[in-house]
C-alpha cells in the first residue's frame, strides 16, 4: 500500500500494515532518523480503515492550492459577485486536487425578514441562490441537521456517507441518492464571534484523504474573511434600503453623506394618510396600533413598489414616497399612470383589511395625495444627526392635497399638474386656495369615488 503524500511530508519512509481481527488495518511509520515505529499512533492519531485512506485519491497540488488562498486574501478580485467568487473558489479547489461534488455556504446576515442566504455550488452548474427565513431555525429539517450543530456549537462535523454515524442526519439520505461518499461542515468564525457555516461533498471513493480535509480546514480563514467582507457591505446597504430607501441608501454608500449634499429631481409625489388615527390610537393599546400600522402600511408598500416607487419616510400613520422620472429619457405619463395604479391597488388593499379585536372587527380608511413636480433631495439635519429626505414646494403641496382629501372624504385626489400627465376618470373638485401659496389650486378626484357611496355627507370647503 502506498504512503499518503501527508505522511511523506512528515518524514515517513516506510508504511507497514498489519491485519487485525476486527477487520481494521493498523498503520505503522518509521521515521527519519532511527526513530521506533508507532503503531496504531502515527499523525491521525488512530486505526484507520482502508476505505478511510481513499488509496486511489487525488493528490493535492501545493501550488495550485496556494494560488487560491492568495487569490482569497486579495479580495477575489475577478469574481464580481458572491455567487461567481464560490464558483471559482470551488473551480480552483478542483484544480487543485479536490473532487469537490456539492459544496454550500450558509451566512447569517441582518434583516428584518430573513435568517441569511445559502449558495450552492455543483460541478457544471450556475451556482444556486437562496435564503432562509426565521422558521427556519425551528424546523425539523434543520434541527436535525449538521448545520445545526455548527451553528450552535462552533465545531466540525464530518460523516463518511455509509458510516453508521449518518444515519442520524436525514439531509444526508439525499447526499447518498447523489453517489456522495463523504461530507464535512466546517465552521467559518466571523471577527464579531459569529459562527457561519460552509458544508463540503465529495464522490470520490472512500471519503476525503485527510491531506484534503487539511486543505478545507486551511481554507477556511481567507474564506471567512472575504466572506465577513461582502456580508459587512450587504448588511449596510440592507439597513440603508430598509431605513432610507433603495436609491438613498446607495447614494449613502457611495459617499454622499455631508450634510447640505442634495439633488433635484422631477417625480411623482404620493403623501398619505390613516383617517381617525389619533382617536384609534387613544382606544387601542400600543402594541395593537403598532400591529395595524404595519398592516395598513402593508397595504401600500407592496403597490408602491410593485409599480416602480420608493418609500421614503413614515411620519406615524403617514407615508410619503416618491416615483423617480428620469431627466433624460423620463416618460412622465407612464410614470404617473404606474402611481395611478398603485393607488387603485393600495384602495382596495386597505378597503379588504379588517383587524377583529374581541367581538368587533375594525375597518380602515385613509387618503392619498398625487402630485408631480421637481424636489430637492439629500442629506439635511443638525449636528451629527441627518436625515436623508425631500422638500420642496412639491412636497408642501402634496401635503395640503392630503389633508384636503380628508375634508372631502376622498380616497385620492391629485393637482392639475398630475391629471394633466395622467388624464383619465377624474372629477374636477373645485378650486382650494392653499396656505402658504399665492394661488389657488384645482384638485381633482376619481370618478368611481364619492362621498356618499363611502357613507359621507358632504362639507364646506376652505383654505387649508
Amino acid at each position: 500500500m502506498q504512503s499518503p503524500s501527508r505522511l511523506s511530508s512528515l518524514g515517513c519512509v516506510s508504511w507497514l500494515q498489519k491485519g487485525r481481527p476486527d477487520g481494521r488495518d493498523v498503520c505503522a511509520v518509521e521515521l527519519r532518523g532511527g526513530h521506533r515505529p508507532h503503531l496504531e499512533a502515527v499523525y491521525i492519531a488512530a486505526a484507520l480503515t482502508s476505505r478511510q485512506l481513499a488509496p486511489h485519491a487525488l493528490a493535492m497540488n501545493a501550488a495550485e492550492f496556494h494560488k487560491l488562498t492568495e487569490w482569497l486574501v486579495d479580495g477575489a478580485r475577478s469574481a464580481p459577485s458572491p455567487p461567481r467568487m464560490m464558483a471559482e473558489t470551488c473551480e480552483r479547489l478542483v484544480a487543485a486536487g479536490l473532487p469537490l461534488w456539492r459544496v454550500g455556504i450558509f451566512v447569517r446576515t441582518l434583516h428584518p425578514d430573513i435568517i441569511g442566504r445559502n449558495f450552492v455550488w455543483k460541478p457544471g452548474e450556475e451556482v444556486v441562490v437562496g435564503t432562509a427565513n426565521y422558521d427556519m431555525l425551528d424546523s425539523p429539517e434543520f434541527l436535525n441537521s449538521p448545520l445545526a450543530i455548527v451553528f450552535r456549537e462552533g465545531r466540525e462535523v464530518r460523516a463518511l456517507i455509509d458510516s453508521p454515524d449518518a444515519r442520524r442526519f436525514p439531509f444526508l439520505d439525499d447526499m447518498r441518492a447523489e453517489s456522495v461518499t463523504d461530507y464535512i461542515a466546517l465552521p467559518m468564525l466571523h471577527v464579531d464571534g459569529s459562527f457561519h457555516a460552509s458544508s463540503w461533498t465529495t464522490r470520490q471513493p472512500g471519503g476525503f484523504t485527510d491531506e484534503q480535509l487539511d486543505a478545507l480546514r486551511a481554507l477556511m480563514p481567507p474564506l471567512a474573511r472575504l466572506i465577513e467582507i461582502i456580508r459587512l457591505r450587504r448588511t449596510a446597504s440592507i439597513l440603508l434600503d430598509t431605513y432610507v430607501g433603495n436609491r438613498a441608501g446607495e447614494r449613502i454608500l457611495g459617499g454622499q453623506i455631508r450634510r447640505g449634499h442634495t439633488d433635484t429631481m422631477e417625480a411623482a409625489i404620493w403623501l398619505s394618510d390613516l383617517r381617525g388615527f389619533t382617536a384609534l390610537s387613544d382606544r387601542l393599546p400600543a402594541e395593537t396600533v403598532v400591529d395595524i400600522l404595519n398592516l395598513y402600511f402593508d397595504c401600500q408598500v407592496s403597490a408602491i413598489r410593485t409599480h416602480g416607487g420608493e418609500v421614503l419616510k413614515f411620519m406615524g400613520d403617514g407615508l410619503l414616497a416618491v416615483f423617480p422620472i428620469d431627466e433624460y429619457v423620463g416618460d412622465v405619463r407612464q410614470a404617473c399612470a404606474q402611481v395611478l395604479e398603485a393607488a387603485r391597488e393600495a384602495r382596495a388593499n386597505v378597503e379588504a383589511l379588517h383587524y377583529p379585536i374581541g367581538e368587533t372587527v375594525e375597518r380602515f380608511r385613509f387618503g392619498v395625495a398625487l402630485h408631480v413636480g421637481r424636489i430637492l433631495y439629500g442629506n439635511i439635519g443638525g449636528g451629527n444627526r441627518l436625515d436623508f429626505t425631500c422638500i420642496g414646494p412639491a412636497i408642501n403641496l402634496a401635503a395640503r392635497l392630503e389633508k384636503i382629501a380628508g375634508r372631502l372624504h376622498r380616497t385620492v385626489v391629485a393637482s392639475n399638474a398630475f391629471v394633466e400627465a395622467c388624464p383619465g376618470d377624474w372629477t374636477d373638485l373645485g378650486e382650494f386656495p392653499i396656505a402658504g401659496f399665492s394661488k389657488a389650486e384645482r384638485v381633482y378626484g376619481l370618478r368611481d369615488e364619492t362621498p356618499e357611496a363611502l357613507g359621507y355627507s358632504t362639507v364646506s370647503d376652505g383654505a387649508l
